[in-house]
């Protein structure tokens, strides 16, 4: 998740910062194909940084995935959600303190709210009611359900959420694009 997300806030405003963006703006692409060079630079990143803390945690663990195919949508889904995510907190940044803000006061307490740690059935009533909000708490248990077999959410609500964060993220980072928001002066 931090790593897509890095990558991409990283990326896209250290070009708004140098001016670079503006080459990229008045060069013929679509926009469409800059927000997916941005997001795809992201996935590739969360994917090599995946694939590396798989290799290394083999050396201690035995590792057996109930469901490649949910891993691996999973995985790429929330990679790309994140990179997304990312693209929008560059857009919107001032400053290298605004790209460091989302991921200290939104992601990590989303992340460690999610049921990473936890089943959310071990939550009272009120409180597993309050974390069906939060999104990441979708694709946690979409992933362990990939790895383990297990989940507290269906399958089919937790694809749901995510692929719906993912087109109304995409949705708004191609308008933001297009009108120029945080890019144009």
């Amino acid at each position: 998740i931090s790593n897509s997300y890095a990558n991409v806030v990283a990326s896209f405003y250290s070009s708004k910062f140098q001016h670079n963006i503006e080459e990229l703006l008045i060069a013929p692409i679509p926009n469409f194909i800059i927000l997916a060079g941005y997001v795809g630079g992201g996935v590739a990143r969360g994917v090599v940084v995946g694939v590396v803390v798989t290799l290394v945690s083999m050396f201690f663990t035995d590792l057996n995935i109930h469901s490649y195919g949910v891993t691996l949508a999973v995985f790429v889904l929330t990679s790309v959600l994140f990179s997304t995510a990312g693209f929008i907190n560059a857009v919107y940044a001032n400053s290298f303190d605004d790209i460091s803000i989302v991921p200290t006061f939104v992601l990590t307490p989303l992340t460690y709210l999610g049921g990473v740690f936890y089943s959310i059935s071990m939550l009272s009533p009120f409180w597993q009611t309050a974390s069906l909000a939060n999104p990441v708490l979708y694709m946690v248990n979409a992933f362990r359900y990939g790895l383990l077999g297990v989940s507290d959410i269906a399958m089919w609500q937790a694809f749901a959420i995510i692929l719906g964060f993912v087109i109304a993220l995409g949705a708004f980072a191609m308008w933001l694009l297009s009108r120029g928001v945080g890019i144009k002066s």
